[in-house]
């Protein structure tokens, strides 16, 4: 049993923040590239034999750009090549503005139940710094065309810390928000990433990110006012209504294995003698398609029992819920307190974390400076 990604890299407009292997301007490529994600399929399957996918999750690049017969193709191909557990969640990345009932009607028919959407702010002069191509109304009528589809599972993703951006705005852009009733939030603090537009504009002076204590008193505020609102916080960045966590995020957390498909996906996998294998794809997609039908192997990396057990450890303390003892024990077959007891115990004189319940989780402090902290834990 394992989590599927499948990564769809079309866009009509590259946003100035992103990094992600995303290509504006190549929709000729889509019908060769969906052949190619079939064809990488049926030589995994291969690979893996019979297994069970128990979350998928469509990202991109805007998967809601694919034409309509395309999408149909796809998932077509997906549903008749993987056996899905009957409660699997089933996840497509969608852009506002993009979307239309044809194509939310092709999901709902093969079983899609929940969208991510990404709002990032609700006011056009933030999105016209971003590079986002929609406005909030764009964002209204997605979301309610959704609804009216059958969707009620929706996220919408949200970004603080942007250049221009104030607390007033901020908190503006969390209420628009929650007027369109979503089931789940993700509030991103911005990270600016080289080689992208947006960075290459903070270097030269031409924008500037808020100080550091507005940036944090930004994510006291979405932490107040989504409580308030009936969200629970379960990861640094994710909230969600009571049984609406994405679960397929979870999975990655949780350390889980997951197949990638398609250009940039990474899979991480069993292998024998090792704790497991993460692969990754090319980025670019004539490498990708060459790699395909080549019969190449995509690049790995073996992970080896003391680099996973420190992963079990950095990707566990993001979630609220910390890391629990019986569950890091079962998959590492030693303790958290013989494997880093120390430095743990350090950690919690400095009140950054505690132990609740046969687990170790970040305070509220701890998730601010979670970074140090984990560059601390790396010492015994």
């Amino acid at each position: 049993m394992m989590e599927l990604y499948i990564h769809i890299p079309f866009c009509l407009q590259k946003c100035r923040y992103c990094d992600f292997a995303s290509y504006a301007g190549m929709q000729a490529y889509m019908d060769s590239y969906i052949d190619d994600l079939l064809m990488e399929c049926d030589q995994q399957l291969d690979a893996l034999g019979d297994t069970y996918i128990k979350t998928v999750y469509i990202g991109g690049g805007t998967p809601s750009i694919l034409p309509d017969n395309l999408f149909d193709k796809l998932l077509n191909g997906i549903s008749r090549r993987f056996h899905f557990l009957a409660q699997c969640e089933w996840t497509v990345e969608a852009n506002p503005g993009t979307l239309t009932q044809e194509w939310l009607s092709i999901a709902a028919s093969y079983g899609v139940n929940r969208l991510s959407m990404g709002m990032q702010a609700a006011q056009p002069e933030l999105l016209k710094t971003l590079g986002r191509i929609h406005s909030f109304s764009d964002v209204e009528h997605s979301v309610n065309l959704a609804k009216s589809c059958g969707f009620h599972n929706i996220s919408l993703d949200l970004m603080f810390g942007l250049p221009g951006q104030n607390l007033r705005m901020w908190t503006e852009s969390l209420q628009a928000a929650l007027s369109l009733s979503p089931s789940h939030l993700s509030c991103y603090g911005l990270i600016p990433e080289n080689g992208t537009a947006l960075k290459a504009d903070l270097d030269a002076g031409r924008l500037f990110l808020p100080e550091e204590e507005a940036e944090r008193e930004m994510y006291d505020t979405a932490l107040q006012i989504l409580q308030n609102a009936g969200f629970i916080q379960y990861e640094i960045s994710n909230f969600a209504l009571p049984g609406y966590p994405c679960y397929h995020n979870i999975g990655y957390w949780r350390q889980e294995y997951y197949l990638g498909l398609g250009a940039s996906a990474a899979s991480m996998l069993p292998s024998p003698g090792t704790a497991y294998i993460r692969k990754t794809n090319p980025s670019l997609l004539h490498d990708y398609h060459c790699m395909v039908w080549n019969g190449i192997t995509a690049e790995c990396q073996s992970i080896s029992r003391n680099e996973a057990m420190f992963e079990s450890l950095m990707l566990g303390l993001r979630m609220t819920d910390g890391v629990h003892e019986d569950a890091f024990f079962a998959m590492h077959g030693i303790s958290l307190d013989a494997y880093r007891g120390n430095a743990l115990r350090r950690e919690i004189k400095k009140g950054l974390l505690v132990y609740e319940n046969g687990a170790y989780r970040l305070t509220r402090r701890g998730m601010d400076i979670q970074n140090s902290i984990l560059v601390d834990l790396m010492d015994p």
